[in-house]
């Protein structure tokens, strides 16, 4: 335990990765909304929107209009999710501080995701990273299905180190391991990891875990213990897994915050403002949040409100 790190920065991914497969429209207001209570909270790392064809994702229509909308604080860095030049070009209308460009360790799911080869898919970013790069702005690489693909199983170590070595070789700052179906466990997480290593440093290695089968927070301390310290989660655990109907995506921000406070490991997360933002959006959505942290603090709210008014 004595490599874990004193602190961590998460990147909330709630506007982009957890709002863009919702079936009901959400306004842009509401999600220009939560993105300033998630800076509120203390969080200096927002995926905001994505840059893809409406066609695909009408959930993401609005991105420049989201973008405009925002009230930026200094010091935080708004990220948007670019696949190919024609998004990139609109999206740097909307002067991003990074943009995230995307690749699977699957060579099925990159067939099946986006119609090419995963040595393709990197062709085609290669441009989009050098634009980027050319206008300031810095890039991320995300990596799907590390650990399992929803067609192939079980995913070698070896895969995630190839595909890390081609975000390398095109120029991608930093990269995130991803247990997109979140079949992972510690050590197929910390294998992958490992495999990233060979071409980056720690400092630009993020885990990005999700809680199908209830592994995500077990496998951020496997990360946490390797040293890794960057982090994606979502706020209220909003998205789901789409191979997996009904079950939980992407691990709550509210439980990652609540298991590092636990650990003396600094956010710089205030956890009840937190809370409250996953309690505006879950709202909105009809529902409550998916974050177990979340619903034992609301209940305890609930809890509190009901003995002092009863002692009135």
């Amino acid at each position: 335990m004595s490599a874990l790190p004193s602190r961590v920065k998460l990147i909330d991914v709630g506007p982009r990765d957890g709002l863009q497969n919702e079936k009901q429209p959400v306004p842009a207001a509401v999600k220009i909304e939560l993105v300033h209570r998630l800076q509120a909270a203390g969080l200096k790392e927002i995926e905001v929107t994505s840059f893809v064809s409406p066609k695909w994702v009408p959930q993401m229509a609005d991105n420049a209009e989201v973008m405009a909308g925002i009230t930026r604080q200094p010091g935080v860095r708004y990220s948007v999710l670019t696949p190919n030049m024609k998004g990139f070009e609109v999206a740097q209308a909307c002067q991003p501080d990074e943009i995230v460009v995307f690749g699977a360790a699957s060579e099925a799911f990159s067939q099946k995701n986006i119609n090419c080869s995963i040595a393709e898919s990197i062709e085609r970013f290669a441009p989009v990273v050098a634009a980027a790069h050319a206008a300031g702005i810095a890039v991320r690489g995300a990596m799907s299905c590390t650990v399992g693909c929803p067609y192939e199983g079980d995913i070698a170590p070896e895969r995630v180190g190839y595909l890390a070595g081609l975000m390398k070789s095109i120029g991608v700052d930093r990269v995130d391991v991803a247990d997109t179906i979140g079949v992972g466990t510690p050590r197929k997480v910390q294998r992958a990891i490992e495999e990233t290593l060979r071409h980056y440093s720690l400092d630009n290695v993020s885990g990005h875990f999700h809680d199908t089968y209830g592994q995500a927070l077990a496998n951020t301390l496997a990360a946490l213990q390797m040293g890794v310290w960057n982090f994606q989660t979502s706020v209220a655990g909003l998205g789901g897994c789409p191979y997996a109907k009904g079950a939980t995506g992407n691990v709550a921000t509210e439980d990652v915050v609540y298991m590092l406070r636990g650990m003396e490991i600094d956010t710089g997360i205030d956890l009840n403002h937190l809370v409250d933002a996953g309690q505006y959006i879950s709202t909105h959505l009809g529902r409550m949040p998916h974050s177990r942290v979340a619903v034992a603090l609301l209940n305890k709210r609930a809890s509190e409100a009901a003995t002092e008014a009863h002692a009135r």
